[in-house]
């Protein structure tokens, strides 16, 4: 789904973070029933929708003036006043989201940095492995913060970014414990020699429902969301470009 309630997308980025494949944003299409085809840019003066197809693939509305895919279109007081009180409650939305965004990146840090822990890595791959850990989640902070479109969170580019991330960190934790297997073998110990690499396996796979489990937390609050993005989808209703079609911003599944 699109539409600026996608800038939950940063809770599946979180999870693709870790290979995990928890579906944030299909909960939230299953939760509030709703959808857009349209990426969504907000302004300090504007709100900008688009999209490659159907028409219209452009709808702008600027200081109170609404633009269907370059042309000026005229609307009543009623349309105007709708549409003006779309951009309001948008507007009032956006904070709400993103709050929800941060406490999925708390979630997905926490979980992680447990998982870390539970292989208990020598003090200088911890310390390695929580130096790249917190530059993510700095960086995932900092893009929730500066976001202003849905564009900012393209799943393709965020996935690649994302196991980029993870495989660093991962080999940190793959070279201390075969250096930690090696020097248990020489010690003796044939039996932590052979149950550490076990132990470290796949992260991803460890992780995986981990991170589900957790981001499902999050439920309540993508669906405390819900009554806003109706009140959206409920005031663009019948709001159509010079030629009569529907604009279809937002859309609810009614089933």
């Amino acid at each position: 789904m699109k539409s600026f309630v996608a800038l939950c997308a940063c809770l599946a980025l979180a999870s693709h973070a870790c290979a995990a494949r928890a579906e944030t944003g299909d909960d939230f299409a299953d939760v509030c029933r709703a959808s857009s085809s349209y990426d969504l840019t907000v302004s300090p003066d504007a709100l900008v929708f688009d999209r490659g197809a159907p028409s219209p693939r452009r709808v702008e509305w600027r200081g109170g003036a609404l633009r269907v895919d370059g042309t000026r279109v005229a609307l009543d007081t009623e349309g105007a006043d709708r549409f003006a009180m779309f951009d309001r409650e948008l507007r009032a939305l956006v904070p709400r989201v993103k709050t929800v965004a941060g406490q999925g990146v708390d979630r997905v840090m926490a979980t992680l940095r447990a998982q870390v822990d539970a292989l208990s890595p020598s003090p200088d791959a911890h310390a390695q492995v929580e130096h790249r850990l917190k530059r993510t989640e700095d960086s995932l902070r900092q893009r929730i913060a500066r976001s202003t479109s849905t564009r900012d969170w393209q799943p393709e580019t965020l996935e690649a970014e994302a196991e980029s991330a993870l495989a660093d960190v991962a080999d940190v934790l793959a070279q201390d414990t075969g250096r930690r297997s090696v020097q248990a073998a020489l010690d003796g110990d044939v039996q932590s020699a052979l149950a550490l690499p076990a132990q470290a396996g796949d992260l991803a796979a460890q992780l995986r429902p981990k991170i589900e489990r957790r981001l499902r937390e999050l439920r309540p609050q993508v669906a405390a969301l819900c009554p806003s993005v109706r009140r959206l989808a409920e005031l663009q209703d019948g709001l159509r470009d010079a030629r009569g079609k529907p604009l279809d911003l937002v859309s609810i599944d009614a089933r």
